[in-house]
């Protein structure tokens, strides 16, 4: 088994909204392990990229409670000094967004350069310049001492992508956090992206945490998946016991959504609703009940816990056991009201 690398403990995230704060990563506990892609999965709103931000102490008004342990210590709550030691360092992030997540007046190479200097400052320049141009080589950018010189815009989205990932590796992290990395790139940039995350940590022994939405991401490169709905972990499992026995109601209705190419006349299931916002989640029983109304009340929990059904195959409350999937009857009043 591998070395724990991240061990995350009752975490909470929550933002003031009004008067009150409201949870959007909600008594969330996980482990990252060393040489492993962990791949977090779930709808928009699930609270998926609040715990990537939490994790890396980015949430700058957030209430912040539980703990993450990494390298011995809680860095949930170390002060911004010590927590700049590590960001960038040993803590590694490629964001979702790489013409926001750059800066529009700085020259590529000297956006990675930055990221060097900061906890290597005793290397000279020649050395920076050189490790900048071994890095654009490694992430797969052609020409690499032209587009050293290069600024953002004159990129394109999948070369952008490049850089923001090289900064990301540029100190050798050992805990790499990707939040949605192919979002808006084309198919053939989106599986390169990949391949390249997927032998970086392969390279290096890194752990990797993949935030996505997409599960055909998720089944190329996932050694275990947390299933997040609506602020809450409601299943983890390795890739294949999560492919070939889903357990939970979401879980087995994300994956009946996905088209197959096996099932072309057959009708896509499709979820009820939406993940609730902020204010109006359900903080009491089970928070997907209100998505699966043919199920009856009873069996869900009244205080959903974390349920081990199998060795390391861990799901959020007793509903499992008596979820189906809709009749025709019960579809037609579902459609009648969504």
């Amino acid at each position: 088994m591998n070395e724990e690398l991240v061990r995350i403990e009752h975490l909470t995230t929550s933002f003031r909204i009004g008067d009150d704060y409201y949870a959007a990563v909600d008594d969330v506990s996980l482990t990252v392990r060393k040489n492993e892609i962990l791949a977090i999965v779930g709808e928009s709103g699930s609270g998926k990229s609040a715990l990537a931000f939490s994790i890396m102490g980015l949430h700058t008004r957030a209430r912040i409670e539980g703990s993450i342990f990494y390298g011995g210590q809680d860095i949930a709550h170390l002060p911004p000094s010590k927590l700049n030691r590590l960001r960038g360092n040993e803590l590694g992030m490629i964001f979702q967004d790489p013409l926001s997540a750059l800066n529009p007046l700085m020259v590529v190479g000297s956006q990675i350069d930055e990221v060097i200097l900061l906890h290597h400052p005793k290397r000279s320049a020649k050395e920076r310049k050189r490790s900048v141009i071994d890095l654009l080589e490694k992430v797969g950018i052609p020409r690499p001492e032209h587009t050293y010189g290069l600024f953002p815009h004159e990129l394109s989205g999948g070369m952008r992508q490049r850089i923001v990932i090289a900064i990301a590796i540029a100190n050798e992290p050992k805990l790499l956090i990707a939040d949605e990395p192919t979002t808006a790139l084309d198919v053939t940039i989106q599986l390169q992206i990949l391949e390249l995350i997927k032998r970086l940590k392969e390279d290096s022994g890194a752990g990797v945490v993949l935030i996505t939405h997409d599960l055909g991401v998720v089944a190329e490169m996932a050694d275990r998946v947390a299933v997040m709905y609506a602020g809450q972990i409601v299943e983890i499992a390795d890739i294949y016991t999560l492919l070939s026995d889903a357990r939970h109601p979401y879980t087995r209705s994300l994956l009946q959504s996905i088209p197959s190419a096996g099932a072309a006349k057959s009708k896509l299931h499709v979820i009820q609703g939406i993940v609730p916002s902020l204010q109006h989640l359900p903080r009491q029983g089970c928070r997907f009940r209100g998505r699966i109304p043919w199920i009856d009340e009873a069996a869900h929990e009244e205080q959903p816990t974390m349920h081990e059904i199998a060795p390391g195959h861990f799901v959020r409350c007793t509903c499992h056991k008596n979820f189906r999937f809709p009749n025709r009857k019960e579809e037609g009043a579902r459609l009648a009201i969504t």
